[in-house]
Order: C-alpha cells, then structure tokens, then sequence
C-alpha cells in the first residue's frame, strides 16, 4: 500500500471556489480525490504525448445502408488485428450502428488507426479515448 503524502497549495479564491462547484457536480467525496484524478489524467497524456504502449477505445457511428462502408470498416481493422483486443456492433436503431473498438498499442499507432477509420466515407462520428494499462498509475 502506498504512503500518503499531505501537501499544501495556494490558489486565488475564485478558482477554488469554481474547483470545489466542478467536484461537488461530479461528487467527488472531497478535494483530494478529485486532484488525485487530475493528475493521472496528465500522466495518461503524458504517455500518449511520449508513445508509450496504451490502450483506447475507438467509437464510430454509421449508418449500415451505406454501400461497402463495413467491408471497408472490416477490411482496415483487419490490417491492424495485432492492435485490437476486442470489437463491439450496437444497433443503435433501424438505420445507425455503433461500433466501439478496444486497441492498445503505441500511441501513434492508435492515432492513425483511429484516422483512418474515423476518415471512411460514411463515418458519421468517430472519436479516440485515451486509456492507459496503469502501469504508472497508483
């Protein structure tokens, strides 16, 4: 188990009263907790910034009508298959699907991946969330 460290820090009133209306919206049990997330949100950036080895989940939306758009979907994530651990289909209603994407890899990888896809004539939406394998993380 770690050792916790107490620490002091100054900030102009206001932007702790804005910090402290931002943690209350997000419950956050106190002020420690919500820091402690902000700072492995920087540290996942950080490896993503020095591409380190990562994980992500890639999100598209499309419609199913749109004439070759899956084969070419199926024929890019099978050019990466050594970066994607998982795939998901969601019928989102009669005409829209979502398709979530789990990847790890290098950062830059990922990113041109995810481009590439998001780039497919068709695409409605797509977008790249940062995720970390934690190693640094505590």
């Amino acid at each position: 188990m770690s050792h916790l460290v107490r620490f002091s820090i100054s900030l102009e009133e206001a932007l702790l009263q804005k910090f402290d209306h931002h943690i209350n919206e997000q419950k956050y049990k106190n002020r420690s907790e919500a820091i402690r997330d902000l700072i492995r949100e920087k540290l996942v950036k950080k490896e993503w910034a020095e591409n380190e080895k990562v994980a992500g989940t890639i999100t598209l939306v499309y419609s199913h009508h749109k004439r070759g758009l899956v084969q070419k979907l199926t024929s890019l994530q099978h050019d990466y298959h050594h970066m994607i651990i998982s795939t998901q289909h969601i019928h989102l209603d009669h005409d829209n699907c979502m398709e979530v994407i789990i990847t790890h890899g290098k950062a830059r990888s990922l990113e041109q991946l995810a481009d590439k896809l998001k780039t497919v004539k068709g695409i409605k939406y797509g977008n790249l969330a940062m995720a970390t394998y934690g190693r640094e993380l505590i």
